[in-house]
């Protein structure tokens, strides 16, 4: 049976340059972002967001993610409203992308709320991809039109790396790429010898 690894970190960890990595490597990834986005397609996924979020986060019926995210940001109360209706469906999503790839030994299933969402409790093994602080708000301000205090919110709203990690069997430090995906090896190399032993 596929293995599930979980993939987390915090916003501007680089889990994502870290997937990519797994997935040069041969291993299927399963970004849950991208799954999100795919999902808030869906009519009835609009409709349930319309019905709590209203229709001015739309524009000509298209979701504007910008304006969505700094309401639930801002609000514990409204982005876990979100995430009753957004992670139902990315689970559905993620059931029937895994049925694809079921001949594989393990996939990755990337998610910065791993252990937020609850979705860590359905891995086999959980990787977290750590970086120091300023790093991480540096990488954000670089990728995003964003500004350092809405990186702090954001931060802030997250899981703490040391809370990450006591539930991970593997940690992943992305301040060196060259290092960092020298880790990467090694935990394939782990996981392969887990998969011959079971």
């Amino acid at each position: 049976m596929t293995k599930v690894i979980g993939l987390t970190g915090g916003i501007g960890s680089g889990k994502t340059t870290i997937a990519n990595y797994f997935a040069e490597l041969g291993v299927p990834v399963y970004i849950a972002d991208d799954g999100a986005r795919v999902v808030m397609q869906l009519d009835h996924v609009i409709k349930e967001v319309k019905d709590v979020f209203g229709e001015s986060v739309f524009e000509n019926d298209v979701l504007n993610r910008a304006k969505l995210a700094e309401i639930v940001f801002n609000d514990k109360e409204k982005l876990a409203k979100l995430n009753a209706i957004v992670h139902p469906a990315v689970k559905k999503d993620f059931e029937v992308w895994l049925l694809q790839h079921k001949n594989y030994d393990y996939i990755i299933y990337e998610a910065a709320i791993l252990f937020e969402s609850g979705r860590y409790k359905e891995c086999d093994y959980i990787i977290t991809v750590t970086a120091p602080e300023e790093i991480r708000i540096e990488r954000v301000l670089k990728r995003d039109n964003t500004t350092p205090a809405q990186v702090l919110s954001r931060i802030k709203m997250q899981w703490k790396d040391e809370d990450r990690i006591s539930r991970s069997n593997f940690v992943i430090n992305n301040v060196n790429l060259k290092i960092a995906k020298e880790e990467v090896v090694k935990i394939l190399k782990i996981l392969d010898i887990k998969q011959n032993q079971s």
